[in-house]
């Protein structure tokens, strides 16, 4: 799985998540789907992605 791959289902789950949680549990979870919009959308106007950069550490081949 690709990077870009592995986000982009990061970012489905959460958002799949918090909006069940929101619906089951309490509507501030849907602060949680406003936050991982707003990062997606701000990530594609800067090229700046947290979670790509927490992926890359993670998952570094480094030794």
């Amino acid at each position: 799985m690709t990077l870009e791959n592995s986000i982009r289902l990061m970012a489905g789950t959460l958002v799949l998540l918090s909006l069940a949680l929101g619906y089951f549990m309490s509507p501030y979870w849907f602060l949680l789907t406003a936050f991982v919009g707003f990062n997606l959308v701000q990530s594609s106007f800067t090229k700046f992605c947290p979670a790509e950069m927490i992926f890359m550490r993670l998952f570094s081949n480094k030794k």
